[in-house]
């Protein structure tokens, strides 16, 4: 049996990090948890491109959270060649001193997607700026071939399905 999810990963934005994200997004620090979306995030990794929707309409029909936003870089890649779908929701959390709204990111990605995107990120980090041309130019390049890896992975699963049925 197929399951749409192959592993999820989670993590707090180090605070160094959100300090530097927010001088650089002029996000005031007593705004912080409601104008930074990505403080705590999750990553849902699929096998496939199908079932990165799988999971987006598996995140709709939820109730103990509220979608507050959805963005379609799958479908919308980023200038860069970057793809992911992003989920914001806002989950009530238990604290010592009541319950409190959590604003999180879900990141739905199939595992082609998330190699890019972690080489990509980590060149990113190594300028200081604007990625020369020619670097762009590559990691575009790898973006289309990973997309082209993904489908041709998608492809053949559907066909054994096919087969075995």
């Amino acid at each position: 049996v197929h399951t749409p999810i192959e592993f999820i990963t989670g993590r707090v934005k180090a605070q160094q990090n959100i300090i530097e994200k927010a001088e650089r997004r002029h996000v005031a620090m007593n705004r912080l948890e409601q104008d930074m979306q990505d403080i705590a995030g999750l990553r849902i990794m699929t096998q496939y491109v199908k079932d990165i929707y799988t999971v987006v309409d598996l995140l709709r029909e939820r109730q103990d959270m509220v979608i507050l936003e959805e963005r379609d870089y799958v479908t919308n890649a980023k200038p860069s060649g970057y793809q992911s779908y992003h989920v914001v929701i806002e989950y009530p959390i238990q604290t010592i001193s009541g319950e409190k709204k959590l604003i999180a990111e879900i990141q739905i990605r199939t595992m082609q997607m998330n190699v890019w995107a972690t080489i990509e990120h980590a060149i990113n980090y190594k300028f200081d700026g604007e990625i020369p041309s020619d670097v762009q130019d590559k990691l575009e390049e790898v973006a289309t071939l990973s997309m082209r890896v993904d489908t041709m992975f998608q492809d053949i699963q559907e066909e054994v399905t096919m087969i075995n049925k």
